[in-house]
């Protein structure tokens, strides 16, 4: 999704500790400076800073998912571009899903992370479920395009997902051995075709283990893929991925990566569902690592867009559905090699520029209403209203 980066001295800065607020796919906002006084007076502990190893590998990913979707119409005649697109698609949501996982640690059914939950993934699934259906109807001219909230459309299921995985973090906290757990119930989901597209459940299962893992990862965790030697390791781990990439491209059915059916829906036998669960969980993961490997820690312009990027991933969905209506790959140009790179390039600027503080302020109503009216305010949120009267 980027330029190759590497860490800058041994200035590093530290990860956030456990205590750290949960988040989505963005983090919270850091606190302006009225609200850490407010919160303060209040006898409340003040937000912790932001850090930016974690706003970083969120930027990179989700240009990373935007470069993975403008590709998709060109993979057909690039058995290049089939290789990258393959290899992207085996750790870049495994990397947002272990990063949404680690900020919901904290997660309980505490009434202002309930509010969150609500605010944050509920809402924004039903404006952009609902935007996505209508698009589809008046862009796309599907007239038979029903809106409905069972039935996760494009992008849309990511927050059904992420709804589900944070609300059962309590219980996942309960297990003695969660991960294996979690496997057990992505292998059954590859094997059951009878779950059906209600909720998207199959990509609900079979991403699950990632977000466990998350659950349940220490900053330590993350400090071991920063180590010298694992960035060295993850160069040439790279390139044999894209060989096998470049290799399996006329081989192997795309749809494996995208785990949103079964083997048997896929034409498989129902115990290739088990093989290929498996061996595509360790090949995520190690890919994953490799990732996280060349993430930086300081801070660069892109940093801050870390924020924004659930903005990223909703809006440029709009795009990509548009570019496939309206025929913009149509053109033959843009499948020679320079128009792949040109693709590339306006895809890695378009979510970019979707991510900017801007474009926040103006969708904010859609991604993080207050929503105030909908709720009943609790302790801490008196104790803050008195606070500020009394300053």
């Amino acid at each position: 999704m980027t330029n190759s980066l590497r860490p800058h001295g041994h200035h590093r800065a530290p990860l956030p500790p456990a205590e750290q607020p949960a988040a989505g796919v963005p983090s919270p906002r850091s606190p302006q400076t009225p609200r850490a006084a407010t919160d303060a007076a209040a006898g409340a502990k003040p937000a912790k800073q932001r850090d930016a190893f974690f706003d970083n590998a969120k930027y990179l990913a989700i240009v990373l998912v935007a470069m993975g979707h403008a590709w998709e119409p060109l993979k057909g005649q690039s058995r290049t571009i089939e290789a990258a697109y393959t290899v992207v698609y085996t750790f870049h949501m495994p990397a947002f899903i272990i990063i949404s996982g680690y900020f919901s640690r904290s997660f309980d059914m505490r009434p202002d992370r309930l509010k969150r939950l609500v605010t944050g993934v509920a809402v924004p699934y039903v404006l952009f479920e609902t935007a996505y259906s209508l698009f589809d109807r008046w862009a796309g001219g599907d007239t038979d395009q029903s809106i409905t909230l069972l039935d996760p459309w494009y992008l849309t299921w990511f927050l059904v997902a992420l709804f589900v995985w944070r609300l059962t973090t309590p219980l996942w906290k309960l297990m003695r051995w969660p991960l294996p757990l979690a496997l057990v119930f992505a292998v059954l989901a590859s094997v059951s075709p009878d779950i059906g597209d209600d909720l998207d459940l199959q990509r609900v299962l079979q991403f699950l283990p990632f977000f466990v893992m998350g659950l349940f990862m220490k900053p330590e965790h993350f400090q071991l893929v920063r180590r010298r030697e694992v960035r060295i390791l993850s160069v040439p781990i790279f390139a044999t991925a894209l060989v096998v990439g470049y290799w399996a491209a006329p081989r192997m059915n795309a749809a494996w990566f995208y785990h949103r059916d079964s083997a048997q829906e896929l034409g498989a036998p129902w115990w290739a569902g088990v093989v290929m669960t498996l061996a595509l969980y360790g090949c995520s993961l190690l890919l994953t690592a490799c990732f996280f490997a060349w993430v930086p820690r300081r801070s660069f312009w892109f940093t801050a867009l870390g924020a924004g990027t659930l903005y990223g991933y909703l809006l440029h969905g709009l795009v990509v559905k548009a570019s496939d209506y309206w025929g913009w790959f149509d053109h033959p140009w843009l499948h020679k090699p320079l128009g792949e790179i040109l693709v590339t390039i306006v895809a890695a600027t378009l979510v970019t520029a979707l991510c900017t503080p801007p474009v926040q302020r103006i969708f904010r109503f859609a991604m993080e209403p207050r929503m105030a009216w909908a709720f009943k305010r609790d302790a801490t949120e008196l104790a803050r209203e008195r606070a500020t009267a009394k300053a």
